[in-house]
């Protein structure tokens, strides 16, 4: 075992950095030891991690660096490639040489009752490297990748001291992304073992030493010279004492040298004052009386910032009574032929059970998107709700609830009245969804809302089954099913959870007192018939031996050729068993003899109808042993397992037990375990379905995207196995088919099995007519049993896209809607739900039940952890919506159907992903988010907190649109149509030409279902072009509106350019964000008031035909513009220049570029905050005393400083630049000059190389010049 030495100082944040990262390495944790390490280790410092027998020099690592790095390896903490690994490093880097040292120069002040004024030109340093870091977060959960990483520890330790002892309230708050991260990782598991609970800091004041240090303050410098003495350790000597006085000195010079630094820059004549606190994002409700489906009142002021609660009231009652969500709106008749086409996609029908999370939340946003894009592109659009009636969970919900009210089960009720307690549960509770539904702002055509077991789809159902069973389609069989022994039924594959085991692991099982061993493998012998010999065999359930019937080896195995056509010998009863062989044996795995019990193994199975060996059923369906010797006999499963391990020991036959990874298929619905079972069933036989299912992709008539699913589609179909449909519950369709008896004694009896004694029909007469006339007897001599099992869900659901639509019947919805345009959906269901729907399509009607599948990814935790209740990770969309206290949350998991310790698992995992509980986002943040996620990978690692900042682009937008609306004024009156006149300036010109680009991107997106690529594009034209630059570039405009009639025609423009953008820029998001578009687009004024539509929910969706005004060359002219504005900011800041104007000279390095900042003159001059902008050719002279920096190798920014400025530290940052140029075109001219440069590097790159040069050639002597400049003011 390593052994990992630390400082046991309770701040040493190195120290605390390795015992962290060995916490997420459970299986090799070293030993952790509080004292130096032995001097014979030559460790030079703590952390030290012995990794080996002392003495060893390559057996021990040291520093903090080394051994994190080295244990978080272990844990698979440092990077999934090469590329994370990296970005881990840097991370580790920016740790030790940015954030450390400030950190440190913070908070050893605090320790050492230095005065507190001296450190508060560190805390500015702390908070410039602090919102460097916050910058670097705003977009991500943790710092490498999508989990926890060494990144994460370094960085968080870096600023623990930091948290704990020197940033105040307003402090995080300047810093939100660093904060919620660092909350978040400080309440990880591993964390809180080592660091305990972390109190952040409320107010500065000196740093009281920790009970932990024995009796008297240590030094500050213990927290980092990890060779000091420990706390407990032996006194110090006294040149140890003299070192550390002498830090101390050093350290209280430095603190002085940065207060005089500071003081120097608040003699600057532009003083700049403190930013006042952002106030927090408040709730304001509306609160004006509007009956449900009245329109809301849009002629009240706006509120002053954006609230979720007062936009999103009201207008979803108003859309839907206004008829909106239907396909009728705006035509006379469904059937009337639309030139812009059809768009038609069913809901993946929710179970009627539960409540939405997360992942039905993205089906749904996605989903709405589509469908509100198409209703605006004026396609006839309807998105068909509807509801599963989810045959387990809903029986078992209710089977719960009886028992808890009423202490009944379902057998004392009876099957009718059973069903009936089910509909009343329906009727009471299976409305949740679809006011979730609603409150997403699903814009679902609600008269059309189906129930899989309503009338309608009931009847289809059974026609379905009818016509599939006449045509031997639907067959009788008796196979291996997956059987709940709780649910006394056969569960589908999607049903059964696949628990990993690592080994020997005690678990719950329902019915049972003590937790049940499994992970372990039992070796034991069978005699050989005749002989002395034994054959060895090993099992993970020892109980199915009972059901023996053969033992199994490889032909090719040459220590078992001998035993061809010999027998072995069941121990507990007479049983003879043939050893056959068999090339599904693996003769490396064990002893290469492998036993087999065909009727409780899916391979044994096989094995057994090869080799026709004997079934032998060994279970009941409770569980309960049957067909087995005394005194197993009426046994409990795992009671048998430990009772039939005891009679092989007692033999002499037990050989050996040792752990075994496997895994246990768990119900999902009961938590029992999974037992394969031979049951009668009815079964589909989908070969040729199949078959045709996969042909349909191949050929191109259904198209599934992405395209990677491709594979795991033809791997089902090609491979495809026959569907077991018969559940044994009671809620569900009753299966439409009959067992009939002949009561004629010239007709033998029949058989469970025999299909032929199977007559289905749509009711008892109907089938007794068939019966009759297949056995050619009178009606009378027909008796009829019907099967009491019900079809599986996935059966009603599989024919779910025309049976909503009144299918077998020809109805109007049919013609115009079936086949449907798309189906959307998440990849897990590729196979239980979307490949049944086009079988039973192509089967039943003759046409695929769609064109296009979209799948969209898997929606998991911020961790990468697949939704679970027991995780506590299980998020209702509703409170992301409206917010929850983390109390709340722990409440909720009172009220499931968790079990004491799982609920206590659950609660750590909300306090560690939501310690402050989960904010309110509103609707239109958490659609947003969800999309901008919606990448085409596999699985989306959803950060809840992460939602938020879409929240506050909400609020932008808001400010933007009143600030805008202000602008124009109550009088503005757009143009009947979007149009150029002219006359626009070149920032009117560049901002629409912005928004032709974010209008061509959307359209891009949509159309190829690229959802990041759509939000990103709005989210940068509304934040980065029009708000950033557009809005600000144009008020000197509005200034100077009444100054004469040429200003006055000027400012018109701008604002009928202002309205398109608004106009267009609303109609763009309305798909994604309906609510707060819907809102602020009913202020703007109408272009044609009388026939304008009425919402802009069915206002057409911009498209690039009208709105074909993307320029590059207006592009590339601003975004030039603003690197020069960039680089005036980042000079106005080095200096900080807050308020005071500088005259600003732009040299330029030809005519054509003075010409082009001529143009943009008072864009630069706004954007900038210059007082002017004078632009200089190359050969015109720069005034004396200018700061200089290079915008880019056509022009240098000067900007005029004299006086303000300290000179000779210009000249040294200009100095450190010509030597970095210098450096960096000498490796260039080495690299271009060796001599296989030109054969071996490709041209693009030579020309690359050469362009740099030419660049940092261009560069170093504008440097140079300026250090001339810089002189001469000296």
């Amino acid at each position: 075992m390593a052994t990992l030495y630390v400082s046991p100082h309770p701040d040493d944040f190195r120290s605390l950095l390795s015992l962290i990262a060995a916490e997420f390495c459970p299986s090799s944790r070293p030993r952790v030891i509080t004292e130096d390490p032995p001097a014979s280790l030559n460790a030079r410092s703590r952390p030290a991690l012995v990794l080996a027998a002392a003495g060893d020099g390559d057996s021990v690592l040291s520093g903090a660096s080394a051994v994190a790095w080295y244990l978080a390896f272990q844990g698979k903490r440092a990077g999934l490639d090469s590329k994370q690994q990296s970005q881990v490093w840097q991370w580790l880097s920016f740790a030790d040489n940015e954030l450390t040292p400030v950190s440190c120069a913070v908070v050893f002040p605090l320790m050492m009752g230095v005065d507190i004024k001296l450190q508060q030109s560190s805390r500015a340093e702390l908070m410039r490297v602090l919102k460097v870091l916050d910058q670097a977060l705003a977009p991500r959960t943790y710092l490498v990748g999508e989990s926890l990483t060494l990144a994460d520890m370094a960085v968080a330790t870096s600023v623990l001291l930091p948290f704990k002892y020197a940033l105040e309230p307003s402090d995080r708050k300047a810093v939100t992304n660093v904060t919620r991260w660092f909350t978040t990782c400080i309440n990880q598991p591993q964390f809180l073992k080592v660091l305990g609970e972390i109190a952040l800091c409320e107010k500065v004041g000196p740093v009281t030493p920790s009970p932990s240090a024995a009796g008297k303050a240590t030094n500050a410098g213990a927290a980092v010279d990890s060779n000091s003495s420990t706390i407990n350790g032996p006194p110090k000597t006294e040149a140890q004492l003299k070192k550390e006085a002498k830090k101390r000195e050093k350290l209280e010079k430095f603190q002085q040298k940065k207060e005089i630094e500071a003081k120097k820059k608040t003699q600057l004549p532009a003083e700049k004052k403190a930013k006042p606190e952002k106030k927090e994002l408040g709730v304001i409700t509306y609160n004006i009386p509007t009956n449900p489906g009245e329109k809301k009142d849009v002629i009240s002021a706006l509120p002053d910032s954006y609230s979720p609660q007062y936009v999103e009231a009201a207008w979803y009652p108003w859309w839907e009574k206004q008829g909106f969500f239907k396909p009728e709106y705006g035509r006379k008749s469904i059937s009337e032929p639309n030139p812009c086409g059809i768009f038609m996609m069913c809901i993946p029908p929710p179970n009627v059970t539960g409540s939405l999370h997360l992942g039905h939340a993205l089906t749904n946003a996605i989903q709405d998107c589509l469908t509100r894009w198409h209703r605006m592109r004026g396609e006839t659009t309807l998105w068909n709700p509807g509801c599963d009636h989810a045959g387990i969970a809903t029986q078992v919900v209710v089977e719960k609830k009886l028992k808890r009210e009423r202490g009944l089960s379902r057998h004392d009720l009876g099957r009718d009245n059973f069903i009936q307690e089910v509909w009343k549960w329906k009727n009471e509770k299976g409305d949740r969804i679809y006011h979730q539904l609603k409150k997403l702002g699903s814009s679902l055509d609600w008269d059309r809302a189906c129930f899989t077991m309503d009338q309608k789809l009931s009847y289809a159902v059974q026609e379905a089954f009818i016509r599939m069973h006449d045509e031997g389609v639907i067959y009788r069989s008796k196979r291996l099913v997956n059987w709940s022994c709780t649910l006394n039924s056969a569960i589908s594959d999607i049903e059964v959870d696949k628990k990993e085991l690592s080994g020997r692991t005690l678990l719950p099982v329902p019915g049972y007192k003590e937790k049940v061993e499994f992970g372990v493998l039992v070796s034991f012998a069978y005699k050989v018939d005749g002989s002395d010999e034994e054959v060895i065999v090993a099992t993970t359930r020892i109980e199915t031996m009972l059901g023996d019937t053969a033992v199994a080896v490889h032909p090719a195995d040459p220590r078992y050729q001998h035993l061809k056509g010999k027998m072995v010998l069941h121990p507990f009863c007479e049983r003879k068993m043939p050893i056959v062989f068999d090339d599904f044996v693996d003769m490396n795995f064990g002893t290469g003899a492998v036993k087999i019990t065909p009727a409780h193994d899916h391979n044994d199975y096989e094995v057994g109808e090869r080799h026709n060996l004997a079934f032998i059923n060994i279970l009941d369906e409770n569980g309960l042993l049957i067909n087995v010797p005394p005194p197993f006999l009426g046994m409990k499963r795992f009671e048998a397992r430990t009772a039939v391990l005891q009679a092989l020991k007692d033999r002499g036959q037990f050989k050996e037990i040792k752990d075994n990874p496997m895994v246990v298929p768990v119900c999902s619905r009961s938590k029992d375990i999974v037992e394969p079972l031979l049951k009668p069933q009815w079964y589909v036989n989908c070969r040729d379905m199949g078959k045709e299912a996969a042909d349909a992709v191949r050929e191109g008539r259904l198209k599934i995207i992405p395209d990677h699913h491709l594979k795991t589609w033809f791997n089902w179909m090609d491979n495809i196995r026959d569907w077991c449909i018969s559940r044994q519950l009671w809620w569900g369709h009753r299966i439409p088919a009959y067992f009939v008896t002949v009561n004629d004694p010239a007709v033998k009896p029949g058989e469970d099995m025999d299909g032929h004694y199977w007559v289905s029909g749509r009711s008892e007469e109907e089938a007794k007519d068939k019966a009759a006339k297949r056995f050619n007897v009178s009606v009378d001599k027909i008796s009829l049993r019907q099967d009491e099992d019900v079809l599986d869900t996935w059966f009603s659901s599989g024919i779910f896209p025309f049976s909503i639509f009144g299918w077998p019947n020809e109805t109007q919805d049919l013609n115009v809607f079936y086949p449907g345009t798309l189906l959307e959906t998440g990849h897990d269901i590729l196979f239980f739900w979307v490949a049944r729907m086009v079988m039973m399509g192509l089967k039943l009607t003759g046409k695929l039940p769609f064109k296009e599948v979209y799948l969209h990814a898997v929606v998991r935790d911020a961790h990468g952890r697949k939704m679970s209740k027991s995780l506590g990770n299980v998020i209702d969309p509703l409170d992301v919506i409206t917010g929850i206290s983390l109390e709340g949350l722990h409440a909720q998991l009172m009220d499931s159907n968790l079990d004491p310790v799982e609920v206590e698992k659950a609660k750590q995992g909300q306090k560690s992903d939501y310690p402050n509980g989960i904010p309110e986002c509103g609707t239109d943040a958490l659609r947003f988010a969800l999309c901008a996620y919606t990448s085409q990978g596999r699985d989306i690692n959803l950060d809840v907190n992460r939602i938020l900042g879409y929240r506050h682009f909400c609020n932008k937008l808001w400010n933007a649109v009143k600030f805008a609306m202000k602008t124009l004024g109550e009088n503005f009156v757009p143009s009947e149509m979007a149009q150029l006149s002219g006359e626009e300036s070149v920032s009117d010109r560049w901002i629409l030409s912005r928004l032709s680009a974010a209008v061509a991107l959307c359209e891009a997106g949509f159309k190829a279902y690229d959802f990041p690529g759509i939000t990103t594009s709005i989210y940068n034209f509304w934040l980065y072009e029009l708000c950033d630059v557009y809005l600000e570039s144009v008020k000197p405009v509005f200034i100077k509106a009444d100054e004469d009639s040429a200003a006055q025609r000027q400012a018109e423009v701008c604002r009928q350019t202002l309205y398109t953008c608004l106009d267009v820029g609303l109609r763009l998001l309305s798909p994604i964000m309906p609510f707060v578009t819907e809102e602020l687009y009913q202020r703007l004024p109408r272009r044609k008031p009388q026939t304008d539509p009425p919402s802009i929910c069915v206002t057409s969706y911009p498209d690039t035909a009208e709105f074909c005004w993307n320029s590059e060359e207006v592009d590339r002219d601003m975004e030039f513009s603003m690197t020069v504005v960039k680089t005036i900011r980042s000079l106005r800041a080095d200096y900080n220049l807050t308020k005071t104007r500088a005259d600003c000279y732009l040299q330029c390095i030809d005519a054509a570029t003075v010409s082009l900042v001529q143009k943009y003159n008072l864009q630069i001059q706004t954007l900038s905050y210059s007082q002017a902008v004078i632009p200089l050719t190359a050969n015109q002279p720069v005034p004396e005393g200018c700061a200089v920096a290079i915008a880019s190798d056509r022009c240098t920014v000067n900007l005029m400083l004299k006086g303000l400025i300290d000179v000779e530290k210009e000249v040294t940052k200009l100095m450190t630049k010509k030597g970095d140029l210098e450096k960096q075109m000498e490796k260039l001219r080495e690299k271009m000059a060796k001599s296989d440069y030109k054969e071996k590097v490709p041209a693009k790159v030579q020309e690359q190389d050469a362009e740099k040069l030419r660049q940092s050639q261009t560069e170093l002597e504008k440097v140079k010049e300026a250090i001339e400049n810089f002189k001469k003011m000296m």
